[in-house]
Order: structure tokens, then sequence, then C-alpha cells
């Protein structure tokens, strides 16, 4: 591990740490024990000190975790050296309005479509045309929970496809032509009197459980779609003489739905990576790639290292920073933010005494312990205000504070913990780890934690 240090020019209280950290940048290699100058000799002035340091990782694929009802199905096909294949298949129950006018048995069909809005793009070649393709489920999509290795049996042959070139377009609704056989038998049954298919939602999931949607091989492109109004299956019919289709909907508002993850890493730095829960050592290069769960486990103990080579200091900042991350298509997003996880040696999360939720780093600023019921101190475990770790694509770098967190462990108020990096951040409403493919690359050596510290002399 390296330290640098700058010479500060003997200027008075503000002006000489303000001019310390515009040079900071381009400071020398030197011993921690003797890096900064005393702005004044001789009077009781500040000496500011900086400490570079990385920190050690490993990859964890995490217990396999909820997907259901996620918000949006996922629905990708990615191909990488690291991760190797990673399929993610969208499934969804099917909703329509028993109060709806259904058509009598003189209706004519004009058309049938299966409407996907497209909410996100994420991929590589958009400029290509892109392949997805719609399934009736063999299987009902139960009242129970879904995780992401599970999966339910579908057609092989697909009732409505459709192949479309995104570009520049990351927010639309693909119309989806559907096969002339299901469109006649589908309309069949909706008419009023020819079959008691669409009487209620539960006969209608008898005879149509639902559906998925795929993606091709090869297309490294994954889409999220969303679940409501705009998603599912639209009927235009008329009457004769009419001059004006009506339309009917069956789509998946309030419908059961969850994402499927297949992966295949043979031949990879992660292909030795077969336990879920426990750390593995991958190489120089680690990564993270959600709904997959593969999750990135920092070692901190370099931290106590260095804290115990202080003493009476004060900690002016202390910057966590990851990257630049390993290059990828300009339209492959990495994941956009993450939060620090406590975690045991079994990467199981440590959990507040108070009410048994996860802790998390605490953004600079907030309380990093707080009083229990018998006026002990604990660790503050509000996911409001946990620190941040986010993503600029000016420098591809993911970036927080952690000076407060530092500052709490060398005043003995809390005990170190190693991390686990979850792609998940307040701001967001529902799991972002759940919720798509995004993924991101990063060698070891650019995980590094950058301290600035005073000492009185």
């Amino acid at each position: 591990m390296m330290s640098f240090s700058a010479s500060i020019i003997a200027l008075p209280g503000k002006l000489a740490i303000s001019a310390f950290l515009s040079i900071l940048l381009i400071s020398s290699c030197s011993d921690p024990a003797t890096v900064g100058l005393e702005l004044a000799p001789g009077n009781n002035q500040i000496g500011v000190f900086y400490k570079d340091f990385n920190l050690n990782a490993q990859v964890v694929l995490l217990d396999s975790f909820n997907t259901v009802n996620s918000g949006l199905l996922i629905v990708g096909n990615e191909e990488d050296e690291f991760f190797g294949k990673t399929e993610s298949i969208g499934y969804s129950r099917m909703f329509f309005d028993g109060a709806a006018e259904k058509p009598l048995a003189s209706a004519i069909l004009d058309s049938m479509f299966f409407n996907m809005e497209v909410v996100s793009v994420n991929g590589s070649n958009l400029d290509r045309p892109k392949r997805y393709t719609v399934h009736r489920l063999t299987e009902p999509l139960l009242d129970t929970l879904y995780y992401n290795f599970d999966a339910l049996s579908f057609e092989e042959n697909p009732f409505a496809s459709i192949n479309f070139t995104f570009n520049e377009e990351k927010d639309t609704i693909l119309r989806l032509p559907i096969i002339k056989e299901f469109q006649e038998e589908f309309f069949g049954k909706l008419k009023v009197g020819r079959a008691s298919e669409f009487e209620n939602l539960f006969t209608f999931r008898q005879y149509f459980p639902g559906f998925a949607i795929k993606s091709r091989t090869g297309d490294n492109t994954t889409i999220g779609v969303d679940l409501g109004g705009n998603t599912g299956i639209a009927v235009f019919y008329h009457y004769e003489g009419d001059t004006v289709s009506k339309r009917f909907n069956v789509n998946t508002f309030s419908s059961r739905s969850f994402n499927g993850i297949k992966s295949n890493r043979t031949g990879t730095p992660t292909g030795v990576v077969t336990e879920s829960g426990k750390s593995y050592d991958v190489g120089s290069i680690v990564g993270m790639k959600s709904t997959l769960a593969m999750a990135i486990r920092v070692d901190t103990s370099p931290i106590d290292a260095f804290l115990d080579t202080l003493s009476g200091v004060i900690f002016n900042q202390v910057v966590l920073s990851i990257g630049e991350i390993e290059s990828q298509d300009v339209n492959n997003n990495p994941i956009t933010g993450m939060v620090m996880v406590y975690v045991n040696r079994e990467n199981k999360p440590l959990t507040s005494s108070i009410n048994g939720a996860p802790l998390y780093v605490q953004t600079d600023g907030q309380p990093q312990v707080i009083f229990d019921q018998n006026g002990n101190k604990v660790p503050n475990n509000i996911f409001l205000s946990a620190a941040i770790l986010s993503y600029d694509p000016a420098t591809k770098k993911f970036q927080t504070r952690i000076t407060s967190h530092v500052n709490a462990i060398f005043r003995g108020q809390l005990q170190r913990q190693d991390w686990l990096l979850y792609g998940n951040t307040p701001q967001t409403e529902r799991d972002d780890f759940k919720r798509s493919l995004r993924q991101f690359k990063v060698n070891q050596n650019k995980i590094n934690v950058q301290v600035i510290y005073s000492k009185s002399r």
C-alpha cells in the first residue's frame, strides 16, 4: 500500500487546508508517520495528512431471492467473458375486467396484438434488431413465492413475436403480431355464450395460465417490461355495418409475476462460483450482476490496520472509491448505486438488536450509533440514511464519503465489519438489484480509501 503527502503552503486557517486540497492530486509518496508540515512551526497549528490504501474483494452468489411482483418483467439474453451466459425470462398471469363488454357471437375479429410496454433498454448493438417471443404457460403461476432461479414450463412455439431495433428509443410500446391459430381460438372463447373460459378470472386462468417472454440468444440486450394496462393482449373487433372497431383488453394489471434466471458460467472466472453465500477469489477482477445476484464482498481489515497507527487525530474527509470500472458498451449501463451491508463470515447480513433489520454503513453527518431500549449504544440501521456508492459516468467511478463511519470506528463506537455491496439505494421505490441484468467489473486495486486527517501539534 502506498501513502501520499503534499506540502502545505504556510497560510493560516482554512486557506491552508484549501491550498492543501488543491494540490492533493500531485502529492508525493511518503510514510504516513511523517507526512504533513506544520502550518506555522512553533505555534499550535494543525498538521494535515493524507493516506491512500486499497481494500481487497471477493465475489458472492447471494442466496436465491424472491422476484415475485417486482414491478417489471426482466427479459434479456447476455453473454460476458466474466459472468458467462445469463438469460432472464419474465413470467406473468393475465387479467381482464369482468364487467367489460365482451364481443357477441356475431362479432367479427379485426386484429389481435400482444403489447409490451418497454420502460428500459440496456445492452449492446442497439442499432441491430432484437427478437422477443411470447409463449403460453403450460403450468399455472401459483400463489406462492418464486425465486430468481425458478422457472415454469411453456409452449415451445410462441403465439406472438417481433424483431425490433431500438436505436436511441428506450421507452416504447412494442406491438407483437399474434399468430392466426391463436387469434381464432382466443376470440372464439371470448365471444359471449360460446364458452365458459371468460366467465371469471378463475376459469380464464385454467384455460390460459399466463405467459413467458423470452429474448434471442446472442442479442446481448435486456429490457424491462412494465406490468399493467399497457402490457397484454388487445383484441379489436366489429359488427356488420360498424365503421369503428371495438376493443377488449386482457392485460397484466394486478397480475402475479416473477423473473427467472438461467446462468452458465462454465469457462469463465466466475465458473468456480458454485455455492450461494460463499466468498470466492476469482482473481484481480471482481464484478456484480443484478438479478443473477452476484455481489461483491469487501474486506475492510485494512481500515483497522491504518487506524492502529494513529492517535489523537481528526478525520476531515474519508472517501471510498471504486473504479474506474472495466470498459463496457456505451448502452450497457452499469449498476447506478449501491449500499454497504455489514456481513458476517458466511455473508449473512448483520442485524440490529433493536428491530432485526440489516445494518448499513450510514452516510456522513448521520448518527452512526443510537441507543437501544436499555441505553446501550448500537449501530444505526436506518436504510433511508445509508451511505450510497453513486456511479459517475464521467469518471466511471463509484464514490461515497465514509468520514463519520471511520471516525466512529476510531472512537470505539463501532466495531469494524466487512461489507457486502448491494445494488440498491434508498431513493428507489423498489429493489433495483432485482429489476435488471445491469453489471460492472472492476480491478481490485481500484477499490480504494482516501483519508485526509488532522493532528494538533
